[in-house]
């Protein structure tokens, strides 16, 4: 998909930059496959609030996906790919041999009509692991009774959209966010008539800014060649 940009005919449109939408299906979503969700506006089930700034937005339908895809040895065919409201890739609606229908996350370059998905190359084995070569390069070791699904998402330009006025994040679901520096000491550590020269904080005084956020680095024990070093 590539970007739409638009003419500045309101003011609102003169950094306007979305995807183009033009190859994506126009109809409503299968019935059968979606479910009522409820907008909990950042509330727990007590009502306190958990996540700041959330709240109104647009009303949507859940698409229900098929992340496990537990039928084996059956082909599937492509009917169409579509857009979801409630994530940033695009979904397909895939039909099998037996005339069932689901949705599935749609990796980047699946068309209408398609079978065939991608693969990975076996390249050894360590017990019970299997050494995979990735397309990128990677060699990396996985459980051999582990099943995955493998490619990069759909709709990679959405890092490139530009929003173009606030209203548009208010149909998204998010209210404007306020400046701790804006706010008062009750409210926010940096909060006040002058900031104090204090490093960027959360409201609870956590550093936000060059701290290590990733806690379970168990992951990368598995990983054999990665694919960001150079090949001599």
């Amino acid at each position: 998909m590539a970007l739409k940009s638009y003419n500045p005919v309101t003011p609102s449109q003169r950094q306007l930059v979305l995807v183009d939408r033009a190859g994506l299906y126009r109809g409503k979503p299968v019935k059968a496959l979606t479910e009522g969700q409820k907008s909990t506006g950042g509330r727990n089930n007590l009502g306190r609030t958990t996540m700041r700034y959330r709240g109104g937005g647009h009303k949507k339908a859940y698409r229900k996906i098929d992340f496990k895809r537990r039928k084996f040895d059956v082909p599937a065919k492509v009917e169409r790919i579509e857009y979801d409201p409630n994530r940033t890739g695009f979904i397909a609606l895939i039909r099998y041999e037996d005339g069932e229908l689901a949705y599935i996350l749609a990796p980047q370059r699946l068309a209408h009509g398609d079978t065939a998905g991608t693969y990975v190359q076996i390249v050894g084995r360590d017990g019970e692991y299997v050494i995979l070569r990735l397309n990128s390069s990677e060699q990396r070791m996985v459980h051999g009774r582990c099943m995955a699904t493998i490619g990069a998402v759909s709709n990679p330009d959405n890092m490139n959209v530009s929003i173009g006025k606030a209203g548009r994040t208010r149909w998204m679901g998010w209210r404007g966010h306020v400046r701790g520096e804006a706010m008062n000491p009750v409210d926010h550590p940096l909060g006040g008539r002058t900031r104090g020269g204090r490093h960027p904080v959360t409201p609870w005084g956590f550093n936000t800014k060059g701290k290590k956020t990733r806690r379970n680095k168990s992951t990368t024990k598995f990983i054999i060649a990665n694919r960001h070093t150079r090949k001599k």
